[in-house]
């Protein structure tokens, strides 16, 4: 291999999950990792990709680059600098002419980037993105300003930074200490670093705001406006819990049906699916298959928008009905948007769910099942 790009997400910045690091979350339908991985894997100059994890984020890793073609993960270490050299040091084998380390948390280095820092290569042993700062810069001292600083010649350092691989492994393998980035790392070694022009929707997620930043920019990628409708129902059947958008509901009966019977989150699954023009829930869970007795059927809503992220597109909003006399739906709409919206990965703002009775006419109004019905809108690359 010429060329390797090495992905550093061992980090474990959980503030904005929840308790799941920042990589890993979702952004409309795929995980920020997967962002940043696939645009090193789609890269025609870059002949395999590596990522540097926690060990204990596995399960989450797995899930994140569930349809790339990557390198097998290798375990990170204490530091950030830690874990890029233990990624270098598993690279030693393959020994790549070169390679590119990027932040997971940057999900957006485009082609042009990644062929820029290629091609100065060629140049300088080391060549980094980087952005000039163009705003003036105060030096402050217990709230106030103690002095200007001059910004000539002051860039903002951001990845891929590419290298040399047998140079900067050599230059890990000698520093002390830990260092912000691997062009630290290249400078303590005396290497010279070459900089290119970055771009400014090439930013780092570290909070809530930059989340939201990287989802519109998400949505400004993608032309191509999709829309989808769901319809099942589900007559009451066994003493079994009632399950309505993932949510357990108090009720003396549940649905029947060959999974949990959440006529709820078969719709919206049938909706995505239809907005794709990618078939039925049947088509993909058959009755027929014993693997799906008494499944939970979020497990049918994550598949169908794993497929939206896999076709390069995201879930703008979802819109749920359902139609029943009772019980009362009230008392968990909250609950259900929630489920629904941590589900799919989307913000619980673009969840609707509704409730509606027929006036007791109908199998629904005799109280013999449950309706619902779904519309589901997907944004797509032209």
């Amino acid at each position: 291999m010429r060329t390797v790009a090495l992905i550093v997400a061992a980090g474990r910045g959980a503030r904005l999950g929840g308790g799941l690091a920042k990589q890993y979350l979702k952004l409309d339908g795929r995980a920020v990792l997967h962002h940043a991985a696939a645009a090193f894997a789609d890269h025609p100059a870059v002949d395999g990709v590596r990522v540097v994890i926690d060990p204990e984020h596995r399960a989450a890793y797995d899930a994140a680059t569930d349809g790339l073609e990557l390198l097998a993960p290798v375990a990170g270490g204490a530091s950030r600098q830690a874990s890029a050299r233990a990624g270098l040091e598993s690279l030693a084998e393959l020994a790549p002419e070169r390679v590119l380390i990027h932040d997971a948390a940057r999900p957006f280095p485009t082609a042009g980037l990644i062929d820029a820092v290629l091609d100065r290569l060629a140049e300088a042993p080391g060549a980094i993105a980087a952005v000039a700062v163009t705003d003036s810069l105060k030096q402050g001292r217990d709230g106030l300003v103690a002095q200007a600083v001059d910004r000539t010649g002051l860039w903002r350092a951001q990845t891929p930074q590419g290298f040399r691989f047998a140079e900067i492994l050599a230059a890990h393998r000698a520093v002390e200490g830990a260092l912000s980035d691997d062009a630290a790392v290249a400078e303590s070694a005396g290497l010279e670093v070459a900089l290119v022009e970055g771009s400014e929707d090439n930013f780092k997620i570290t909070d809530a705001a930059d989340l939201a930043r990287a989802r519109r920019v998400v949505e400004g990628r993608l032309a191509v406006v999709r829309v989808g409708t769901g319809f099942d129902v589900h007559r009451f059947g066994p003493a079994r819990p009632l399950m309505l958008c993932g949510i357990e509901v108090a009720a003396e009966r549940g649905l029947a049906g060959h999974s949990d019977a959440d006529v709820g989150l078969h719709a919206l699954t049938d909706a995505l699916l239809g907005a794709l023009a990618a078939g039925d829930i049947g088509e993909h869970f058959p009755a027929s298959d014993p693997a799906w007795r008494d499944a939970a059927s979020d497990r049918f809503l994550d598949h169908a928008a794993a497929l939206v992220g896999r076709a390069g597109g995201m879930i703008a909003s979802v819109d749920l009905t359902l139609i029943l006399q009772a019980p009362r739906i009230g008392p968990y709409r909250v609950a259900m948007r929630m489920r629904i919206a941590e589900v799919l990965g989307i913000a619980v703002e673009r969840v609707s769910v509704k409730a509606t009775t027929t006036d007791r006419l109908g199998f629904t109004g005799r109280g013999e099942g449950i309706a619902a019905q779904a519309v589901a809108t997907v944004r797509l690359p032209a």
